[in-house]
C-alpha cells in the first residue's frame, strides 16, 4: 500500500460507468477514498475544495467537457492537481491540457500502475510549479538539442502534428518521427503531455 494513500480522497469523473467503477476498486484496494461522478455538473456539485489528493478526469463527456471543467476550476483558482484520461488524446489536445495547469494526460488504455503512480505523484507534489519539480537540468536539456531537434520541439509544443511539421520544415515524417524520439530521450520524458509541460516550463521568465 501506497504511504500517501490512507485518508487521501481521489475525484473520478468520467461519462462510462464501467471506467468509474473500475477505477473506483483500483483505488480503493489500495486505500483511497474515492468520489465518482458521471458528469462534470455532478462533481461541481459535490466538490470540496482542499479535500482531494487529485482529480482524474475524462476528457470528452456529455455537457461540460474535462477540459471546460479544468478552465472553471481555474476560474475559481482551485489548485487540484488534474491527471487527464481519454481515448480521444491528440497533441494539441495535451498541449492546451498542460498550458492550463494539468498534472498529466494519460491516453486509454492505460497500465493501472501507470495512473496509481501518477496519483501518488499529484499526492505528493500537487501543484508545484514545474519548473521547481524538474529543476535547472531542464535547461540543460534544452541546449543540448540540436537546432532542428528545436525546431521540431518547438513545432509540438506548438500543437501540431508529424505531417504538419513535416510540411513545415520541408522534411519527412519519418525524420520527424526519429527528431521526436531523439528529443523524448535526451528530455527524459515518457509522454508527449510531459514534453509540453517542462519545455513551457523552462521557457516561463523566472
Amino acid at each position: 500500500m501506497s504511504a500517501t494513500a490512507p485518508c487521501s480522497l481521489v475525484y473520478v469523473v468520467d461519462d462510462d460507468e464501467a471506467i468509474r467503477d473500475s477505477l473506483g476498486w483500483l483505488l480503493a484496494s489500495i486505500g483511497y477514498r474515492v468520489a465518482t461522478y458521471e458528469t462534470a455538473e455532478q462533481f461541481l456539485e459535490g466538490y470540496k475544495a482542499g479535500a482531494a489528493s487529485c482529480l482524474v478526469l475524462d476528457v470528452r463527456m456529455p455537457g461540460l467537457s474535462g477540459l471546460e471543467l479544468q478552465q472553471e476550476l481555474n476560474r475559481r483558482g482551485e489548485t487540484l492537481p488534474i491527471i487527464f484520461i481519454t481515448g480521444h488524446g491528440d497533441v494539441p489536445m495535451a498541449v492546451n491540457a498542460v498550458k492550463s495547469g494539468a498534472f498529466h494526460f494519460l491516453e486509454k488504455p492505460f497500465k493501472d500502475a501507470q495512473l496509481v503512480a501518477l496519483i501518488e505523484q499529484a499526492a505528493k507534489l500537487g501543484r508545484v510549479p514545474a519548473e521547481e519539480r524538474q529543476g535547472p537540468c531542464v535547461a540543460a536539456r534544452l541546449a543540448s538539442l540540436t537546432q532542428r531537434e528545436r525546431e521540431v520541439i518547438d513545432l509540438v509544443v506548438q500543437g501540431l502534428k508529424n505531417r504538419q511539421i513535416a510540411d513545415q520544415l520541408g522534411i519527412s515524417v519519418k525524420t520527424v518521427e526519429a527528431h521526436r524520439a531523439r528529443v523524448m530521450e535526451k528530455m527524459s520524458v515518457g509522454s508527449v503531455a510531459e514534453l509540453v509541460q517542462v519545455t513551457l516550463a523552462a521557457q516561463r521568465p523566472r
